[in-house]
C-alpha cells in the first residue's frame, strides 16, 4: 500500500489523502500559476486511484484553460489541486499537506514567466517552458 499522507484546507472543510510515492515537487512559474496563487506553484502529484477525498462538495472547480481545472475550498479558498482533464492524477499543492517536510523538491517550471522581482537560487533545475513529461495550461 505505501506510505499514507494526509492534508486539507485551512478551514478543514476538505480533508484528502494519498497512498504510496508521490512525485516530487513541481515549481510551476507560469502566469496562471502566479495568478491563482500570488507567486508560484509548489505541487506533488498522484494518480486519482491514490487519492481519497472528504468535503469534495465544499470544493469548487476553476477552468482556467483547457487543459485542466483548479480546486479550491468554497469556504475559505485554500487552493488545493491541480487536475489536468486528460490524466487520471491530481496536483495537490505542497502546503495542503500535514507533513509538507516529508516531500522532496524537484526542478521549477516556466521559469520564462517570473518576475524579475525575486531569483531562482536552490539549485534546483530550471527549465523556460514545460519539464521533462509535463503537460501544464502555461500561458
Amino acid at each position: 500500500m505505501g506510505e499514507v499522507q494526509t492534508g486539507g484546507c485551512l478551514c478543514g472543510k476538505v480533508r484528502f489523502s494519498t497512498r504510496g510515492p508521490l512525485r516530487d515537487v513541481v515549481f510551476c512559474h507560469c502566469s496562471q500559476c502566479r495568478r491563482q496563487s500570488g507567486l508560484y506553484f509548489a505541487a506533488t502529484s498522484i494518480g486519482s486511484d491514490a487519492l481519497t477525498l472528504s468535503g469534495s462538495e465544499n470544493i469548487t472547480w476553476y477552468a482556467a484553460s483547457d487543459l485542466a481545472r483548479r480546486g479550491f475550498c468554497a469556504s475559505c479558498g485554500t487552493i488545493l489541486f491541480w487536475k489536468p482533464n486528460a490524466e487520471p492524477r491530481y496536483a495537490i499543492l505542497a502546503g495542503t499537506f500535514d507533513h509538507p517536510d516529508r516531500l522532496h523538491p524537484g526542478y521549477h517550471v516556466c521559469t520564462e514567466g517570473r518576475p524579475e522581482f525575486y531569483q531562482i537560487s536552490d539549485g534546483l533545475p530550471q527549465y523556460p517552458g514545460l519539464g521533462p513529461g509535463m503537460v501544464t495550461a502555461s500561458g
